[in-house]
């Protein structure tokens, strides 16, 4: 069945959305004062972003691709693996997602951050930040973090294995960022996409929390250009070696 553009791009709208919600709802359980997840451990973080993965692929997959994440939707876009005509539309809708669904999470966890202090725990369930304060650290990590998801992406996807059953591969795809929080998310969250990123901290910015801290622009470039980079490298890696 084909779909409009206009379909796709909310697809990718409520996709990244729930990204955000699963994924940052996690950490908001975590790191707020007073929350039934407080002080949890990072196992239920790594949970939270790889159902929030999951979920959007298992419902959009077919309709959209599922890429709710302008990377690799730039990295498939230059590999020429999708049509650029339909690259802004599709970053536009994620990064609206992405706030919609930052919204969201702050709304359903606004006394908790009423009584949270700690501001980088408040910046943390917008935003990554590198844990030591390091832009190369923080950019060597999500690059590298960011590979393995796009190479993973792209090989569960194209495998002959998955093809009769993407539903599977797209199960598995939440997996995968589920062991890539869990392995490679220490030192700055991770990101791994721009609209993660960029969208809540640009809510992060207007909204006039209690406790709210800088958005810390001067590294918001990190978790935007290591992801993209990133991408790129991983589909024309994968292009070359297996589908050439």
């Amino acid at each position: 069945m084909d779909f409009s553009l206009m379909q796709r791009l909310a697809a990718e709208f409520i996709g990244t959305a729930l990204l955000i919600m699963l994924g940052n709802g996690a950490v908001a359980n975590v790191d707020l004062k007073g929350t039934k997840g407080y002080g949890s451990d990072w196992m239920l973080i790594a949970v939270g972003y790889g159902c929030g993965v999951m979920i959007p692929a298992m419902m959009f997959g077919s309709i959209s691709g599922n890429h709710i994440n302008p990377a690799f939707t730039i990295g498939l876009a230059l590999n020429g693996m999708f049509p650029w005509a339909e690259v802004v539309p599709y970053i536009i809708a994620q990064v609206l997602g992405a706030m919609v669904g930052q919204l969201i999470v702050v709304a359903c966890y606004k006394p908790y951050y009423d009584q949270t202090e700690n501001t980088a725990h408040v910046l943390g369930t917008f935003s990554t930040i590198n844990s030591v304060g390091s832009k190369f650290n923080g950019f060597v990590n999500e690059f590298f973090g960011s590979f393995i998801l796009f190479l993973g992406a792209i090989g569960i996807t194209k495998a002959p294995f998955f093809q009769d059953n993407l539903g599977t591969a797209h199960f598995a795809l939440g997996f995968l960022v589920w062991t890539l929080v869990a392995s490679l998310g220490g030192p700055t969250g991770p990101g791994l996409n721009p609209a993660r990123d960029f969208g809540p901290r640009l809510v992060h910015a207007m909204l006039p929390l209690k406790y709210k801290g800088d958005s810390q622009w001067s590294y918001a470039w990190v978790p935007v250009l290591a992801p993209i980079t990133a991408s790129i490298v991983a589909i024309a890696l994968y292009k070359f070696l297996f589908m050439a």
